[in-house]
């Protein structure tokens, strides 16, 4: 049967690996179990069914050997599963973010840390920053459960113990404060905050996604990506969320190069700018990322003068 070439996904990071869409035909090669989730469409094309929980998994699985060279990866039952092509895309508008700190030169190897606020059990964005750039990071979470099997990751992937930490956050009202110690140094931030306000409202969301999807409402109402409370909702979402961090930030100036976060919600940007403000920060950057019909923004800032930021060592 003839299959129509997909088109590229221009609207991905040109350093984006996914811009040529899914290969399945050598991604099953590779995890032969994702075959049973594709089929050809009406346009000839092989697609996957995206409201699969399991298809979603066995992907990721398959983009994470095939490109990623990651052995072993999973996550236990209802934790989000992230789309990578979406979370490598703020990987590489980071590596630009600060090669703008850096003469221009995307600075690579371990001693670029980052610290990843919310790794949840998926493990993904020291993955594939360190696959990316060879970066190391500090992976910090509120659920025990969401750190044990990181852990697990890391240890089935040997290339990555050296480069990733965990650190369970112990007072979840907290965001930086346990986190960052005296003698830190961070390159960068990274966060994919809880965006909804309460259960309800993502799963309202959900149902929204899964019948656009399928084109029909579900009968029983399921977060097909997953997610447990911390990495969907908390009281006041994702506004609240990133308020705190902005605030929390304020006391570690000089210890971060660039404090960032996802906001997938624009109408927030007015208040967190607000915030930015009233906290004196040096310099704020959005930038504009899209995958699909979706579209998000990653907000960064710093409290480092221009002069500060060049005299910043990654080595």
């Amino acid at each position: 049967m003839k299959r129509t070439k997909l088109p590229e996904k221009k609207t991905l990071h040109p350093h984006n690996p996914h811009r040529q869409g899914y290969h399945f035909d050598t991604l099953i090669e590779i995890l032969p179990e994702l075959g049973s989730f594709v089929a050809i469409n009406e346009h000839q094309i092989q697609t996957l069914d995206f409201s699969n929980p399991d298809a979603v998994k066995a992907l990721n699985k398959s983009l994470l050997m095939a490109n990623y060279d990651i052995a072993y990866w999973d996550i236990p039952a209802g934790f989000l599963c992230p789309p990578i092509p979406g979370r490598v895309d703020y990987i590489h508008y980071l590596a630009d973010l600060l090669a703008g700190s850096n003469n221009g030169i995307i600075p690579k190897g371990e001693t670029v840390q980052g610290l990843d606020i919310g790794i949840g059990a998926n493990c993904i964005y020291p993955i594939l920053g360190n696959a990316a750039y060879g970066w190391s990071f500090v992976g910090t979470d509120i659920d025990e459960k969401a750190i044990q099997n990181c852990k697990k990751i890391i240890e089935k992937n040997p290339k990555l113990i050296d480069a990733i930490s965990l650190q369970l956050q112990t007072e979840p009202r907290f965001i930086f404060k346990n986190i960052i110690e005296a003698e830190d140094k961070f390159a960068f931030t990274i966060c994919n905050p809880p965006f909804h306000n309460s259960k309800e409202e993502a799963t309202k969301v959900a149902v929204r996604k899964i019948t656009n999807l399928e084109n029909k409402k579900p009968t029983a109402p399921i977060l097909n990506f997953g997610g447990q409370n911390a990495e969907l909702w908390c009281p006041g979402g994702e506004l609240a969320f990133i308020t705190q961090m902005i605030y929390e930030s304020a006391k570690y100036p000089m210890q971060c190069l660039w404090y960032t976060t996802l906001v997938s919600k624009q109408a927030n940007l007015n208040s967190l700018y607000k915030t930015l403000n009233k906290v004196h920060v040096a310099n704020v950057k959005t930038i504009d990322m899209a995958q699909g019909q979706k579209t998000s923004r990653i907000l960064a800032w710093t409290f480092l003068t221009e002069k500060q930021q060049k005299e910043w060592k990654f080595e």
